[in-house]
């Protein structure tokens, strides 16, 4: 009986052993005169480029991906913090917090073509593809309408500041982050009116949001304390809440895999396997650098992104890992 139980131990240790990892690091890209903090990114997928917002040193970085290596910096803008490429007019869209401006470049030459200034704190981007248009996070509580040529077309008023938001891809409500109200807004993209504000009690500082539209489940990236909190988008109840990594500022939800990467400036990365639509294993956690909080994950690549700050002798990177 012990040498059976034994023998089942062993075989058991060598088969989580040899179990693929969910992350693994395969490469990394230097980011030399990077200072201060980074913030979000986007992605161009055919010409394999990657966007990054460096808030804290006014620029944003163009690299690339295929070659692992920065290709330019776009200097002098006032503290970058959301950006978004838009593929089929080739526009580089990049909002800023001190100066409230959205700046629109040509993708090819890089040439600043509008300005659009909003009264402050530009924050996240996103696209909506029902409406062929550009939505902008601002100031102490809006949705902004942009066409990708940087003209507002119109918003949507909320109660404060919105932090990350996401669109349904099948319906038309837009579910924004409010943590100076711990709320959570839900706003209907057609009718740009705000439908619902579901409470966020149970945790504090819901900065980062994924959305899984299949099982109609919010993930909510909290800071005080640290946890992911699942809320049902079709009653705005909370149904789970599990303990992550500290200081998140990106999630990312991995529908082809049934995952969710939370980055954390404790210096993590944690992977979760998702059960069903409540019920999540932390599988990997796995260590990054102090500070790094931001990333991208880019499901046609099988990419996560994470973004280092230079801190000390740590350098400003960016960390590429290869989803298994």
């Amino acid at each position: 009986m012990k040498y059976t139980l034994a023998l089942f131990l062993l075989l058991s240790a060598t088969a989580q052993s040899q179990e693929p990892k969910a992350l693994s690091l395969s490469g990394r890209i230097e980011l030399p005169n990077v200072e201060n903090r980074i913030d979000h990114f986007s992605a161009d997928l055919k010409g394999q480029r990657l966007f990054m917002a460096a808030l804290g040193n006014h620029t944003l970085e163009v690299i690339d991906v295929r070659e692992a290596k920065r290709l330019r910096t776009l200097p002098d803008l006032a503290e970058p913090q959301g950006v978004y490429y838009d593929s089929a007019s080739d526009r580089l869209i990049v909002a800023c917090a001190k100066d409230g401006a959205v700046k629109v470049f040509d993708g090819a030459s890089y040439q600043l073509l509008n300005t659009a200034k909003f009264s402050a704190d530009a924050d996240n981007v996103r696209y909506d593809t029902r409406g062929h248009r550009v939505v902008v996070g601002y100031g102490d509580g809006a949705l902004a309408f942009l066409d990708t040529g940087g003209k507002k077309t119109g918003e949507i008023a909320l109660d404060g500041h919105p932090e990350s938001f996401q669109l349904e891809q099948a319906g038309t409500r837009v579910f924004v982050n409010v943590p100076d109200k711990k709320e959570i807004q839900v706003a209907d993209l057609v009718k740009n009116t705000v439908l619902a504000k579901w409470p966020v009690t149970s945790a504090l500082k819901n900065y980062p949001m994924a959305l899984d539209e299949a099982h109609h489940r919010l993930l909510i990236g909290c800071r005080s304390p640290a946890r992911m909190l699942v809320i049902d988008t079709e009653t705005g109840k909370q149904t789970a809440s599990v303990e992550i990594v500290g200081d998140t500022d990106d999630l990312f939800y991995d529908a082809a895999k049934g995952r969710v990467y939370v980055i954390g400036g404790q210096g993590f990365v944690d992977v979760f396997a998702q059960k069903n639509a409540d019920h999540y294993d932390r599988t990997a956690h796995i260590a990054t650098a102090a500070g790094a909080r931001t990333g991208l994950f880019v499901p046609d690549w099988g990419k996560l992104f994470v973004a280092v700050p230079h801190r000390g002798e740590q350098r400003a990177e960016v960390l590429i890992y290869d989803t298994k």
